[in-house]
């Protein structure tokens, strides 16, 4: 429920007047279908905001609300796409390994990933995202991005190199590591 002084303190004017402006933003962070659930929460959250006199800068505030909202929601989306990767009850696992060794490189290889992930230009990482993460298809993010599908099949395949690249990069420097560390130990390999 909206704090009694909502309307008074001026907040709800600076949310629709930047209305716009939030959705642009979020736009840029969360998938499309995402985008009016965050905005709403930014609406809800300010809505609860008891001392309105301590914002200073209330667009500044609203904004920022909406942004940590919409990084919120990434870093729980990599959470349960991390959840769903150790998930590894629906893989074929031989039980000779071992699993804990398997699950560490597991999870550094996953870490890679997302790092590398990151690692692309925004508009890239946005189509690759779309793709590769939640399953879009190429005509549903060209439109939801507003770009041709040549474009989004070029960003896929762009994405894809980057981050083949990055992760055989980071897997000859582990390579490196372990071959230095074994030599300095006088182990040969």
């Amino acid at each position: 429920m909206a704090h009694p002084d909502f309307k008074k303190s001026g907040l709800f004017d600076t949310f629709m007047l930047a209305k716009t402006s939030i959705v642009r933003m979020v736009s840029r962070i969360v998938p499309p279908k995402e985008i009016e659930d965050i905005v709403q929460e930014t609406y809800v959250r300010i809505c609860q905001i008891e001392n309105h006199d301590a914002i200073t800068h209330s667009k500044s505030f609203v904004m920022k609300t909406a942004r940590n909202l919409a990084l919120d929601y990434v870093k729980k989306a990599e959470s349960r796409l991390s959840d769903s990767v150790e998930n590894d009850d629906q893989y074929d696992v031989d039980t000779n390994e071992d699993t804990l060794f398997q699950q560490a490189a597991s999870n550094e290889e996953f870490a890679y990933f997302c790092e590398s992930v990151r690692r692309l230009p925004l508009q890239c990482r946005r189509v690759f995202v779309l793709k590769k993460v939640y399953g879009y298809s190429q005509k549903e993010i060209a439109k939801e991005l507003s770009i041709t599908q040549s474009t989004v099949e070029k960003h896929i395949a762009d994405g894809l190199k980057r981050c083949a690249s990055y992760m055989m990069q980071k897997e000859s420097e582990l390579t490196q590591a372990t071959k230095h560390n074994l030599t300095t130990r006088g182990i040969r390999k």
